[in-house]
């Protein structure tokens, strides 16, 4: 089977009402579809990059799903020390380079998929047919275990925001019932309301402290290909020995040139790296000199410098 590129929800700050509408909870992970073609399982991210051998738990189909052939569309979970899921935890599984750690990352870091969508099902494409109907048939599909559960959805989207708020967790995705599946599209029939902010910036410098980086300098790319200092982030959810290693890494590529076209607050302690590490960061809300009120690191990513971009909805 060709991976496709998942259908995306358009960004909101007012949750909709009516019966037309169901909620169900933004999950803090990482986005994978499962394809079984009846003979063998693949599992690919949103970039349509191979993850098949990064989580072995979902690849027998047959203790959880019921077809002979499917695309199931869902987000890879893992649970931070506060029983909440965590990006920085699923990214210690998903950002795995040497195959060969991946049994001793399954004990440290186990995983769930939520899975939220079928799109096909034996030899038939269900991608057109509404929600609520694939909703029906999912739930016939799959059987829950330790490793896979379903989403659930809800009528009240205000209650389950307010749920979720309640609980820090990332916030909740509003589906039209009729809404059919549109491959490779951002649609205003799926909304996404934040309970915070994030955004995948990059790295262009650091401060130390004690020898040891003690945050990071933070940029995004304009449309002229200018890189802009847009704030600093410190620990947030890295751990002391994410601290050294990220310390050993950048202070392997400093450089003499300022990457910024703007003068970063910190620039007299700072030291410049070329603009290639990049980290998804939760903030509060952008200051009127655009740049970032309250980051932090939630974890590094593996998404190419050139494509933090500013975009329009992260003003809005």
């Amino acid at each position: 089977m060709k991976p496709i590129i998942p259908m995306e929800p358009s960004r909101s700050d007012s949750i909709p009402q009516g019966q037309e509408w169901v909620a169900q909870v933004k999950w803090d992970g990482v986005r994978v579809l499962t394809y079984y073609d009846g003979r063998e399982v693949r599992l690919y991210n949103r970039k349509m990059h191979e993850r098949t051998l990064h989580y072995p738990e979902i690849i027998d189909i047959h203790s959880y799903c019921d077809a002979d052939s499917v695309i199931l569309d869902g987000e890879i979970i893992a649970l931070g020390s506060d029983g909440k899921p965590s990006f920085h935890e699923v990214m210690r599984r998903d950002g795995i380079r040497r195959m060969e750690k991946v049994a001793q990352a399954q004990k440290r870091v186990p995983v769930t998929y939520m899975i939220f969508d079928v799109i096909y099902k034996n030899g038939i494409w269900l991608n057109q047919r509404p929600l609520i109907e694939r909703i029906k048939i999912l739930s016939d599909l799959i059987q829950p275990n330790d490793y896979v559960q379903l989403v659930s959805s809800h009528d009240d989207g205000q209650a389950l925001f307010h749920a979720v708020r309640q609980h820090g967790m990332e916030g909740i995705v509003m589906k039209k019932t009729n809404s059919p599946y549109r491959i490779g599209k951002k649609d205003d029939v799926w909304l996404k309301i934040k309970n915070y902010r994030d955004l995948i910036a990059v790295v262009g410098g650091f401060t130390l402290s004690g020898g040891m980086v003690n945050a990071v300098l933070l940029g995004l790319y304009d449309e002229q290909g200018r890189f802009w200092y847009i704030g600093h982030a410190g620990t947030g959810k890295l751990t002391q020995q994410d601290w050294r290693e990220l310390t050993e890494r950048l202070k392997s590529n400093v450089s003499k040139d300022r990457p910024f076209v703007n003068k970063p607050d910190r620039s007299l302690k700072a030291y410049w790296v070329k603009p290639a590490l990049t980290a998804k960061i939760k903030y509060a809300e952008w200051t009127e000199g655009h740049s970032l009120r309250q980051p932090s690191i939630q974890a590094f990513v593996h998404v190419p410098a050139h494509e933090c971009k500013f975009s329009p909805e992260m003003f809005s």
